[in-house]
């Protein structure tokens, strides 16, 4: 049995989760990062500032609601495991997980956000066995729009190769630019979804995919040029949405014919959008988590601790 302590440090949000392997409960607490009006995300040193505010205040929210003994503490510390990934927002939480392992004489396991994303979706969706497997997981997000092939791993619990994903402007990038676009607040993604949810109008864009790698950048300009002719906003944050859609359903299908019978996992927070959801599922199934464990958190750093602790799911 072990009760482990994740933290989480993104550029959108400050989280911490306990989960005690025991009873299988997760305990969460988040608060997003404070942007300005009129302002797509934050400088590094200011989501530094905010982490270091914040992240206090997260963790005891997090342990007035928790009985029992912390056996080990977990960080993310950078956002993937590919070679030069780095971004100074993950010190703030790796900072504070040091300093509680060595205060507690307690193991520190260190992950990165995208490993933790994707554990999380797992854990949402129940099906932790996937940890176990050879699956596809799809990580789309602000920072993010990649598709992994995800394999289990004796060092780190799951080991997650990009295989595809977006060549320029990433899938929540492209969502906030335009909510911006339509005087919706940052981050953009349930204001856009809801203004979609309104359109009548149905769209079948194509942004560009080539072998499963796509670019979005085109989609921003589009919603400019239908702003300019005065199309209506539904329209044109449905169409926005539909372009998302769009380039995940070409990545999902080459990469079921690149790897065929593996699992498919969508983690991230713009894969818990619902008009995305249910295409998805309609198209190829898969296993989609609830909001709380698609957007950022700190559950599946917490879980992969636990994982590799114990050594099974």
């Amino acid at each position: 049995m072990s009760i482990v302590l994740g933290i989480d440090t993104s550029n959108y949000t400050t989280s911490a989760a306990v989960y005690d392997s025991c009873n299988n409960q997760m305990l969460q607490q988040k608060m997003l990062l404070p942007v300005r009006e009129g302002e797509l995300g934050l400088r590094q040193s200011d989501a530094v500032f905010h982490h270091t505010r914040q992240l206090p205040e997260v963790i005891e929210a997090l342990l007035s609601g928790f009985d029992g003994r912390l056996s080990a503490i977990a960080a993310s510390d950078r956002p993937s495991q590919s070679e030069g990934s780095y971004m100074p927002c993950f010190l703030s939480g790796l900072g504070s997980a040091r300093q509680l392992a060595a205060a507690l004489r307690l193991p520190l396991s260190r992950y990165t956000h995208q490993q933790g994303h994707v554990a999380a979706a797992a854990f949402g969706a129940e099906h932790t066995e996937l940890l176990k497997e050879e699956f596809i997981a799809f990580h789309v997000s602000g920072g993010t729009t990649d598709a992994l092939l995800v394999r289990p791993d004796k060092e780190c619990v799951i080991y997650c190769e990009r295989v595809a994903g977006s060549l320029d402007l990433k899938a929540g990038q492209l969502i906030d630019r335009v909510g911006l676009m339509l005087g919706l607040s940052f981050p953009a993604g349930p204001a856009l979804e809801r203004l979609a949810l309104t359109a009548k109008g149905g769209y079948n864009p194509r942004p560009v995919l080539r072998d499963g790698w796509c670019c979005l950048s085109g989609v921003e300009n589009q919603c400019r040029e239908l702003l300019e002719q005065g199309a209506p906003n539904p329209e044109i944050a449905l169409f926005c949405l539909m372009s998302v859609l769009s380039a995940v359903s070409g990545m999902t299908r080459v990469l079921t014919k690149r790897y065929p019978k593996r699992p498919l996992l969508y983690a991230g927070g713009v894969m818990s959008n619902s008009l995305i959801r249910q295409s998805i599922e309609e198209q190829y199934g898969g296993f989609f988590a609830p909001p709380e464990y698609s957007a950022d958190n700190a559950a599946g750093i917490a879980l992969l601790a636990s994982v590799q602790t114990e050594g099974s799911v």
